[in-house]
């Protein structure tokens, strides 16, 4: 077996990219044309070679171990007495040769991959280059060991103080041109690790020829690797404390192979966005006082198989054509294990690869806000996977993770939980926060799992968790963590919004950072909170058969006891219609009938009641099974073959018509947040299932908002009104023919009455409709 085969075995990965071996061909190709450099007198020969100063043993020994922290110090050319010294580590070279001044030095080899020589009678370090010998193979290379540091001493600080909002610019492998050469510059943070080295295709795979060096008390570790660029397939190889090595992916890759393969790729972006109306006009007006209608979306299975770019062809236009104003993405950011649906996360700078490279993820969502559509994503900083490749232990401890059990082993998933009273892991998430809105043009971030970072006995048991330094319960690192990103999120993305997926009655989530509340913690910062008590709540009562619903009225009443505690967003998530849960239409009772009805008036209620909407994808046009990350929505029931299509097409028109008459009426967003904008008409009729208020806009104009939770129709109902209105009209009923309803609709604009009802001087009667919501304006 030959020397390049031996180390081709050792390749961890199948993807094939130029290595820096065939780029430099080209180059010793184009070389050999021209005049060779004329050898040095006596240096024609190995013999012959002036030899440089010895290694010391030490040095040699760690740096072949990958142990040293300054191979810049042993490697490269420095001036010594007598003339220039100059030492080259290439493993498995036949020879090595000096180009400098025109002349051409043999380099003596000294074993073990190392070759030196001494350039005599020069002063400084010339320019030079080498040519490297393999197996008759003659490669035109720079030496990486000649650079001065590529990255500056004010990142160095920045990362130091863990203060660098531009991270991803520091870390990680970036290709650029440092002091004239073009190559990748490679830098890590692994504070614990006795040596680091870059490894990939470009060295099959064997990382001893490429030692990064220590950059001071910062932890951080970098390397210039001329000749390396975009393509290239890489890991750090790190030598613990232990002197044991272990082979990781880069934290900060910002493209990475597809899963199952595991290693970092360089990349850089050439995307020319064309999202600049959207981006400039994004934070015109406050969210809370916009319409905000939210579809979420799975992209691996919306339409599986589909690519970033393929997917950028039909969802914008399927969201634009249903009224929605935003998508939520489930995770994007790559992640090793597909059932997870993206939340264990590996690869927190990179997109998934499943479906393209980080530009083609970018071209859709320009293509979202050409469309009109804002782009939120969810974000994972609670947690991260064990896998031995990547955060967990990176350089032989605990870096990422906290490194006691109780605050870092997670009880519910088996992953790590992050140290948020580290200043560096701070950093880590708070850059790459800044790093989706800025670089992808992300409009606004959900955070998952909140409620589990805020507890230090989240689903732990008494004497599995460590109370704070109050004795309390509460994780004040997360909270200070949670704290600075809202905003530093706000501060530098004008027009992002944050959401909190936040399960418990913690005060103040969407409270400013710096207004202190009655627990004595500042707000969170959040922009949002999803409003998982109505969630609960609502649906629970509209599973109940309708005979039973008015012995839990008060589950669809409750949330407006606390609807303006926070920002609200109501969610019906793709968390409600898995795992046995069911669709939101299999969640209703009676026949098909009456499922689909109550679904669209539970649909009415949700759109008019005070908060924002979100609803996943399928429940649009009321799939009757559960959500499947393998095969997604069950778009075979929109089929006008199928018998049973118009009933689905139906509550997708439904969608439609909601999203279209909520976004042109600002009595049900403008005031979403403020209780001037809602009024009980009745909410204690629970014998007969019905529920009215008013939402009113900042002009006062109303809009009422009936609903019928029972499967009969309630003629000549009395509901109390402003006596300033005199007349109403329906602009929404879902109970209409064309949404597969009974169509008791109301064509006549109902007249006010002089007529006491519900506490108010003027009413109204009206018919109410089966299974219904029913939504009325002045006329």
């Amino acid at each position: 077996m030959t020397a390049r085969s031996a180390r081709k075995t050792a390749r961890t990965t199948t993807a094939e990219v130029p290595t820096a071996q065939t780029v430099t061909k080209a180059t010793t190709t184009a070389a050999a044309k021209t005049p060779a450099p004329r050898a040095e007198a006596g240096g024609g020969r190995a013999g012959g070679v002036r030899k440089a100063p010895p290694l010391g043993a030490d040095d040699r020994a760690r740096l072949l171990a990958g142990e040293h922290h300054d191979p810049h110090g042993l490697l490269g050319a420095h001036p010594v007495r007598g003339g220039v010294a100059i030492r080259v580590l290439r493993p498995y070279a036949r020879e090595v040769t000096v180009i400098a001044k025109g002349k051409r030095t043999p380099l003596h080899d000294d074993g073990d991959g190392l070759f030196s020589g001494l350039l005599p009678l020069l002063r400084k370090v010339p320019e030079y280059e080498l040519r490297v010998r393999y197996d008759g193979d003659e490669l035109a290379v720079q030496d990486p060991y000649r650079f001065l540091p590529s990255l500056g001493e004010l990142d160095l600080h920045l990362i130091g103080e863990g203060r660098h909002e531009e991270l991803w610019k520091a870390l990680g492998a970036r290709p650029m041109t440092h002091q004239g050469v073009t190559g990748t510059r490679f830098t890590v943070w692994a504070p614990n690790a006795r040596g680091v080295r870059v490894t990939g295709d470009f060295t099959y795979w064997d990382g001893t020829g490429l030692p990064m060096r220590s950059l001071g008390a910062t932890g951080v570790w970098e390397l210039f690797v001329p000749g390396i660029g975009e393509g290239a397939v890489y890991k750090f190889d790190i030598t613990r404390p232990d002197g044991s090595h272990t082979l990781r992916a880069d934290p900060m890759a910002r493209r990475t192979e597809c899963p199952p393969n595991t290693a970092s790729i360089v990349t850089d972006s050439h995307h020319t966005w064309g999202d600049a109306e959207w981006m400039a006009g994004r934070g015109a007006r406050p969210h809370h006082e916009s319409p905000f209608s939210v579809y979420e979306v799975h992209l691996g299975s919306w339409r599986p198989g589909l690519t970033y770019r393929q997917l950028a062809e039909q969802l914008p236009a399927y969201v634009r054509d249903l009224g929605f104003t935003h998508v939520e993405l489930m995770p994007v950011t790559e992640h090793p294990f597909g059932g997870s649906w993206g939340y264990q996360v590996t690869g927190f700078y990179a997109p998934t690869s499943r479906m393209g490279t980080p530009d083609d993820f970018k071209y859709l969502v320009d293509a979202l806000h050409r469309a009109g559509i804002g782009v939120l994503m969810d974000w994972v900083p609670a947690h991260f996977p064990r896998d031995d490749w990547a955060l967990a232990e990176f350089d032989g401890r605990p870096l990422y993770e906290h490194e006691d059990p109780r605050k870092s082993a997670h009880p519910d998933w088996g992953t790590l939980e992050f140290d948020y009273g580290r200043k560096e892991v701070r950093n880590f998430l708070v850059a790459n926060a800044v790093y989706w809105c800025e670089e992808f043009h992300i409009d606004g971030l959900r955070v998952d799992a909140v409620a589990s970072m805020l507890y230090l006995d989240y689903s732990r048991e008494n004497g599995d968790w460590v109370p704070n330094e109050f004795g309390g319960r509460e994780n004040l690192d997360a909270v200070a963590f949670l704290q600075e990103m809202n905003a530093t999120v706000y501060r530098r993305c004008p027009g992002v919004i944050t959401f909190a997926e936040e399960s418990t009655a913690w005060d103040g989530v969407t409270r400013a950072t710096d207004q202190v509340g009655p627990g004595g913690f500042g707000g969170l910062g959040f922009g949002m909170k999803w409003n998982m008590g109505w969630m609960h709540d609502s649906l629970g009562y509209v599973s109940k058969e309708p005979v039973h619903r008015k012995y839990h009225h008060n589950e669809m009443t409750f949330s407006m006891v606390y609807a303006y505690s926070e920002n609200y967003i109501l969610p019906i998530s793709h968390d409600e219609v898995v795992h046995g849960k069911q669709a939101l239409v299999s969640k209703m009772p009676g026949d098909w009938w009456q499922r689909r009805a109550n679904h669209r008036a539970y649909l009415g209620f949700m759109w008019a009641h005070p908060g924002k909407q979100l609803l996943f994808m399928g429940q649009e046009f009321a799939q009757g099974a559960e959500w499947s990350a393998d095969h997604g929505p069950d778009w075979w029931l929109l089929d006008p073959a199928y018998d049973a299509e118009p009933d689905h097409r139906g509550v997708r028109d439904l969608v439609r018509d909601l999203n279209t008459v909520y976004g042109r009426t600002p009595a049900l967003w403008e005031r979403d947040t403020v209780p001037e904008g809602f009024q009980w008409v009745v909410g204690d009729a629970a014998e007969d299932n019905v529920f009215a208020f008013l939402r009113y806009d900042k002009d006062g104009s109303p809009l009422l908002a009936v609903c019928n939770f029972s499967p009969v129709v309630r003629h000549d109902y009395r509901l109390g009104v402003p006596e300033t209105v005199a007349a109403w009209t329906e602009v929404l009923n879902t109970d209409a023919a064309r949404y597969g309803g009974s169509d008791v609709v109301g064509t006549d604009p109902v007249k006010t009455e002089t007529v006491p009802s519900h506490g108010r001087p003027a009413s109204v009667r009206m018919t109410l409709p089966p299974l219904a919501t029913v939504w009325l304006r002045p006329a």
